[in-house]
């Protein structure tokens, strides 16, 4: 296996080393899986982006139905991003991992 050196800013890792220790893995595996999926071209053509988005949408509005409210943009990415590091289901294959308490219509 080959060594790879990266010049990235002091802040931006001590962050992924604390997200990754908390998801109970490393950022050097978080590097690993990203540039595996990378080389393999692991990539989305816009239609299957726009049938995702439907199932997202159609997921979200079936929980507001069963009384769940999203928790909002930032924590869907972070989830997103998330599932995405670990190499696992797209969120919109899985069951939401948070349940917020309803909010206030603005």
């Amino acid at each position: 296996m080959a060594n790879l050196t990266l010049v990235i800013d002091d802040q931006v890792l001590q962050a992924a080393r604390i997200k990754a220790l908390q998801e109970g893995t490393s950022v050097n595996e978080i590097c690993r899986a990203a540039i595996a999926r990378y080389a393999a071209g692991a990539r989305t053509d816009g239609a299957e982006r726009v049938a995702r988005f439907k199932a997202i949408a159609h997921q979200i509005a079936q929980q507001a139905v069963d009384g769940y409210v999203w928790p909002g943009r930032e924590a869907f990415y972070d989830e997103v991003l998330s599932e995405r590091m670990r190499g696992g289901a797209p969120a919109d294959t899985a069951e939401p991992k948070r349940k917020a308490s309803p909010r206030k219509p603005r």
